[in-house]
């Protein structure tokens, strides 16, 4: 591993075309200074950011990931867009949290077309941040095999967790204010692991029972660093799907599956 003074770290930095873009673009003409850590993907919008995108983008060893888009109530597109792209990093935090991934390696900002400035500015503390983590799984402690296979269940899992999003996490107020206080309320977290966690930890155990065959709730809970109970649990649920067969302790994947 790289000493910190030695790390570069690799920033994915999704843009959108209409402002933040046009604010690198700006903060490069006027040779305001930042770190050149960041690799730059130009879309139309903030909000067609996917989970998926963010994601792949860690699961190939990007130590940060960065979305920019127009001020909210600036999207040239609804012109809602960006909310979009507010509430996906807002859910997709809490995914690679419950992976193990540190979700200060994502960063979502509002930068338009006049804020060179500014751009420059968020990309050096974001870089500096991104530098005192260090490089992919070193913060977190986990080895980077592991975090990747917890980033490709999340991946398969993407249609489902859009179709959560909009069917049950419709926020009734498209505001800033709104998003916090929706994702803020005391019955969202029991949701979203009903409807988000606990279907992810579903799909890294099948994962981990496909990898590495047949193994125990104690077994599979230390690899996945979940808990036992949890674990067994969703077993159970599994074993009544048919997804698996759960013979004297032992879980294995079941012959449809």
């Amino acid at each position: 591993m790289a000493a910190p003074s030695d790390f570069k770290p690799i920033i994915v930095g999704f843009l959108c075309n209409w402002c933040c873009y046009g604010g690198a673009d700006l903060c490069g003409v006027s040779r305001f200074q930042y770190p050149p850590y960041l690799r730059v993907i130009r879309l139309m919008c903030s909000g067609r950011v996917d989970l998926e995108f963010i994601f792949r983008a860690f699961a190939k060893k990007s130590d940060g990931v960065f979305i920019g888009g127009c001020h909210l109530g600036d999207c040239h597109y609804n012109p809602e867009g960006n909310y979009d792209a507010l509430g996906n990093s807002m859910v997709a935090k809490r995914i690679l949290e419950n992976i193990g991934v540190n979700p200060d390696r994502l960063r979502l900002e509002w930068v338009s077309a006049g804020e060179g400035i500014r751009f420059a500015e968020i990309m050096n503390e974001f870089g500096a941040k991104i530098k005192s983590l260090g490089p992919f799984g070193s913060s977190e402690g986990r080895d980077v095999a592991d975090l990747q296979s917890g980033l490709e269940a999340a991946t398969q899992l993407v249609p489902y967790f859009k179709l959560v999003e909009r069917e049950r996490f419709r926020v009734p107020r498209r505001t800033e204010a709104g998003y916090e206080e929706f994702f803020a309320k005391p019955d969202f977290e029991p949701l979203f692991k009903a409807l988000i966690i606990d279907k992810l930890a579903m799909g890294r155990i099948m994962g981990e029972l496909r990898a590495n065959g047949d193994a125990t709730a104690g077994d599979i809970a230390q690899k996945l660093r979940l808990d036992a109970g949890e674990v067994a649990r969703h077993l159970h649920q599994l074993s009544q799907q048919g997804m698996v067969k759960l013979n004297g302790g032992q879980a294995q994947i079941a012959v449809a599956a």
